[in-house]
């Protein structure tokens, strides 16, 4: 089903321990959402047998997630580009700052009036774009831009993977209302039945 907004843009602080798993901090508003653009790409390959493809293995490689935002916070810059904030209260973007690992988490309002929600859950992001314009017979608005890599998390699922995204329509007769009112209070955690072998 076709989308027609976005909001409900957060993000996750990401520790890890020894073995590189995450853990996650509380959800906190990133800044309000203006597009979230999502691109993937695999890693494929192909066996050929008997003159043909005999098998074909597509798996997840990483993405590109780019946010269009109204503002980047202070605060906010220095969680995700790994900016600090000096004695004056001055955002400072330094040459040696590595950004840390974040998940982001976002909704999408479909046609029907429901939504689709979303959380990544490794993002690593870059330096924001800014465009700056002198204003002109009309107004125009500039915002920024922030762009990320998506990559699997180190951290295991209860069937054995490492999972990138979590993705849920709340309209879906399967999924229960607590799934969706939780959405916000925690990084979604994949939970699956135990199997009987």
């Amino acid at each position: 089903m076709a989308t027609v907004g976005l909001d409900r843009l957060y993000y996750s602080k990401i520790t890890e321990d020894s073995a590189g798993d995450e853990t996650y901090g509380t959800p906190q508003m990133l800044a309000k959402a203006m597009s979230a653009d999502l691109e993937i790409e695999l890693n494929e390959a192909t066996l050929f047998a008997d003159d043909a493809a005999a098998e074909v293995v597509k798996e997840f490689k990483s993405g590109k997630l780019s946010l269009g935002i109204n503002d980047i916070g202070a605060a906010v810059a220095g969680d995700l580009v790994g900016a600090v904030i000096d004695d004056n209260g001055v955002v400072i973007s330094q040459g040696e700052g590595m950004p840390s690992p974040v998940a982001v988490g976002f909704r999408a309002k479909k046609s029907n009036g429901k939504y689709r929600y979303f959380w990544l859950y490794r993002v690593i992001f870059g330096i924001p774009a800014t465009n700056l314009a002198t204003k002109g017979d009309s107004i125009s608005f500039n915002t920024p831009t922030v762009e990320g890599t998506i990559f699997r998390r180190n951290k295991i699922d209860g069937q054995g993977k490492h999972p990138w995204k979590a993705e849920v329509n709340e309209d879906d007769a399967s999924v229960l209302p607590a799934t969706i009112t939780g959405w916000y209070t925690a990084v979604y955690e994949p939970t699956f039945a135990a199997t009987v072998e």
